[in-house]
């Protein structure tokens, strides 16, 4: 079942969740693989019934560019979820921005306690007030029991977790393993805009990740993000923006 109005999706849900049936949440903007094939899988495999959400969310992008070339192909992902999870199991929301935000698609403001200002939230300002803002919204709509996130976004799963905690809700928030491609790059939609040799250079990325895990166990902090950094500096085709051992 596909619903675009999140109207009809409250009142979908509201028979289910009066016949206390288990439910999970996996939050997505599209362009599935397996990755996120995975969060849902586990996601019904705990709860009875799972809602994905697809809605590329325009107020976690702080470059319209990246924004405009972002995948986007819902009858394909659709077809995707149906392929591996039971659509009786299974409901989709799928909004256009205005059904989230009216006419006027602004973000919140959060404090997550200063983890916002870091890494990602350094060099993307604003991407984790959209965030909150996008999932504060599903949330309230859907009120699942759990959440499904992937830890390849490992800042954002704490960020997560932080914002339930601050609002309060009774939701567990669930971190799944990352899935990885044949060469060790991490699943993303983004990697549909690599081209091959993109992806082949990006395999770099899982190389020095395992290869600074190995060195940290007789090394400092410092001297692994120096490692890590002088490896970068080889390769001038990737743009190092931050290293950190969290």
């Amino acid at each position: 079942m596909i619903i675009t109005s999140h109207k009809k999706l409250k009142n979908h849900l509201k028979t289910d969740l009066e016949n206390s049936i288990s439910l999970g949440f996996v939050p997505t903007m599209g362009a599935l693989h397996d990755g996120h094939i995975s969060l849902m899988q586990e996601a019904i495999s705990q709860c009875d019934l799972l809602v994905v959400s697809i809605f590329v969310n325009p107020t976690q992008f702080d470059n319209k560019s990246d924004l405009q070339k972002y995948p986007r192909n819902i009858t394909q992902d659709v077809e995707f979820i149906k392929q591996h999870i039971d659509p009786k199991k299974l409901v989709v929301y799928a909004p256009e921005i205005e059904d989230v935000y009216g006419k006027n698609p602004i973000a919140k403001k959060y404090s997550y306690d200063g983890l916002e200002h870091v890494m990602e939230g350094a060099n993307r300002l604003g991407h984790f007030d959209g965030v909150g803002t996008i999932l504060e919204f599903l949330f309230s709509i859907i009120n699942p029991d759990k959440a499904f996130f992937g830890e390849k976004d490992f800042q954002q799963l704490q960020i997560v977790k932080k914002l339930v905690k601050k609002l309060n809700l009774d939701i567990e928030i669930v971190g799944c393993p990352i899935k990885r491609e044949a060469n060790g790059l991490a699943m993303s939609s983004r990697n549909e805009r690599l081209t091959t040799d993109g992806r082949n250079k990006a395999a770099l990325i899982y190389e020095i990740l395992q290869e600074a895990a190995t060195y940290f166990k007789d090394h400092s902090i410092h001297k692994t993000q120096k490692f890590v950094e002088k490896f970068f500096l080889h390769h001038p085709e990737f743009n190092l923006e931050y290293f950190t051992i969290a």
